[in-house]
């Protein structure tokens, strides 16, 4: 289906054509002894017309009606005109769903594996999400990257390439070296309070305690309660690590600093679930349980791919103008 964008472009098409009138009645009436001369008129219009229409030759060619189709291609592009394709339904889940990630300095500890591979806890988050994300085909989704500040990296859409990709990028210590799990609570009831999604839902990501911000994130959990935001909260890192030191090797609790009561109670509130993930097996797993929440059912959405012509029509009309110019050299030359 042919959609034009501006149809009211398409009035000046008619504009040359009126020229022509007006020029060939001024013609007619540089005739008339008593008709107003204007000596360079003639000159002008041989200019733009690219041949002289005194000629015979000239008239008898094509050359007018070939100018005449290049001008209506070139305003049919001017008019935005579009070629919208067949509709395609979108499902839509009615969930709203925003991913928090903790990106803190911690983050870089390598005491996590996943099918055998070694890496810092980082890294293993953005496999495992990416594969999340991959699966929530129908939800708006959202992400949120907190350190000693929360940012929302990423506004809910239903572009999962786009939110993948933010994850994929995100780096450590990029919102500093702490942690601001009440504030990542906090802009997660900002980014979802005025939608109207009967389902909402975070994610929450972290390997530490509350040590920045400036909002509790108790607080923030009665507040998301009130909002009805749900919130699912994940601990992740090894809760024993071997380390050499000068007494030989000791085994060391790397996940000292997670706050597992807070973040039980944060999900208590809220009506969610707590997880513990201590590799990157647990929290594939953790995931795809989180995965299988019953979604909210809604109405399809349906889009229309939109492609534009212009560049077509143009290029069809840069190819008659090379062909008139070439016609016109050749006609002058014919004469001369």
């Amino acid at each position: 289906m042919i959609k034009i964008a501006y149809p009211w472009v398409l009035i000046s098409i008619v504009l040359p054509f009126i020229m022509y009138y007006i020029s060939t009645r001024q013609k007619a009436s540089i005739n008339n002894d008593n008709a107003l001369k204007i000596p360079f008129y003639e000159n002008l219009r041989q200019t733009f017309a690219g041949v002289s229409y005194t000629d015979e030759a000239a008239k008898n060619s094509h050359l007018k009606y070939l100018l005449a189709t290049i001008w209506i291609l070139i305003v049919i592009a001017g008019s935005g005109v579009q070629w919208l394709g067949k509709p395609i339904s979108i499902p839509q889940t009615g969930r709203d769903l925003l991913l928090a990630i903790d990106l803190s300095g911690s983050m870089q500890n390598q005491d996590m594996e996943i099918n055998g591979q070694h890496l810092n806890r980082a890294e293993i988050v953005k496999i495992v999400a990416d594969d999340f994300v991959t699966k929530r085909t129908g939800d708006r989704l959202g992400l949120i990257l907190f350190g000693s500040r929360a940012y929302l990296q990423t506004p809910l859409t239903f572009d999962r390439n786009t939110i993948k990709q933010m994850i994929d990028d995100a780096t450590i210590g990029i919102a500093g070296p702490q942690t601001a799990i009440g504030d990542a609570i906090g802009l997660a009831i900002k980014a979802t309070i005025d939608n109207p999604s009967k389902s909402k839902a975070l994610v929450l990501l972290t390997d530490g305690s509350n040590n920045s911000g400036v909002l509790d994130p108790i607080k923030a959990a009665e507040m998301a309660h009130e909002a009805g935001l749900k919130i699912y909260t994940i601990g992740i890192g090894a809760s024993q690590m071997a380390v050499p030191s000068m007494f030989g090797t000791q085994i060391v609790n790397p996940s000292a600093d997670l706050d597992l009561e807070a973040l039980k109670k944060i999900s208590d509130i809220t009506g969610g679930r707590f997880y513990r993930a201590e590799d990157g097996n647990q929290l594939a797993e953790i995931y795809n349980i989180i995965n299988q929440l019953e979604p909210t059912k809604s109405d399809e959405l349906t889009i229309r791919p939109v492609s534009e012509l212009y560049p077509w029509i143009l290029g069809l009309a840069l190819i008659l103008s090379f062909i008139a110019i070439a016609l016109t050299i050749w006609r002058k030359k014919d004469a001369s």
